[in-house]
């Protein structure tokens, strides 16, 4: 039983040291979005040792890895794969587009620090913004896919382009050009990239009388 205790307690201080450097590594990016952030100062904000970050995360562009798939996490990223893949791609197309940018506002500001970064630094920084882009490719090609499946999708429209406009409507960039650039809410962002999306993708959708 004793045993057992200490193992719990040694893992529980391991996930605190854990998150506390990447509290650390997000602080660092808040405060100079422009400026790489190094393991020293990383590791003297933690209060953890230099090779301790590497124990935990392998190398720097681990950490920042693991700085990205927190983001996603925290922001709900889950959630926003259930809503797109709802049965009706139309549907889905809405609800994903709408999870996207909740998620977007819910870490904005360390997103856009993140992704600065990246720019800055792309042989680190720039492997977790790069395989975050990636995924976004592979989900709006999955998206354009089934709303032609389901033939949803313009008959003046391919799949290759409708891939490529869904790359750009759920960007961060786009995003954020509408909700800090425009200082829209979250809600309204989403209604703008709602309906461009719509309108530049979907064929009109036919409404019963009654209703």
């Amino acid at each position: 039983m004793t045993r057992k205790y200490e193992q719990h307690l040694r893992a529980e201080s391991a996930q605190q040291t854990r998150q506390r450097i990447l509290d650390a590594l997000a602080s660092c990016l808040r405060e100079a979005p422009a400026r790489p952030a190094s393991i020293d100062q990383v590791a003297r904000i933690a209060g953890v040792a230099r090779p301790t970050i590497y124990l935990v995360f392998g190398s720097r562009a681990g950490l920042f890895g693991a700085l990205a798939a927190t983001l996603l996490e925290r922001g709900r990223f889950g959630r926003m794969l259930e809503q797109s893949a709802h049965p009706d791609a139309r549907e889905g197309l809405r609800r994903g587009i709408h999870a996207t940018v909740e998620m977007y506002a819910t870490e904005r500001d360390l997103l856009r620090a993140l992704i600065s970064a990246g720019q800055l630094d792309a042989d680190t920084v720039g492997g977790a913004t790069k395989r975050m882009e990636q995924g976004r490719a592979t989900g709006a090609r999955s998206r354009a896919q089934r709303l032609a499946d389901q033939h949803l999708l313009r008959p003046d429209v391919t799949i290759d382009d409708a891939a490529s406009i869904l790359y750009v409507l759920t960007s961060f960039d786009a995003f954020d050009l509408l909700y800090s650039g425009r200082n829209l809410t979250a809600a309204r962002t989403a209604d703008l990239l709602i309906a461009s999306a719509e309108r530049s993708l979907c064929v009109p959708q036919v409404r019963s009388e009654s209703a």
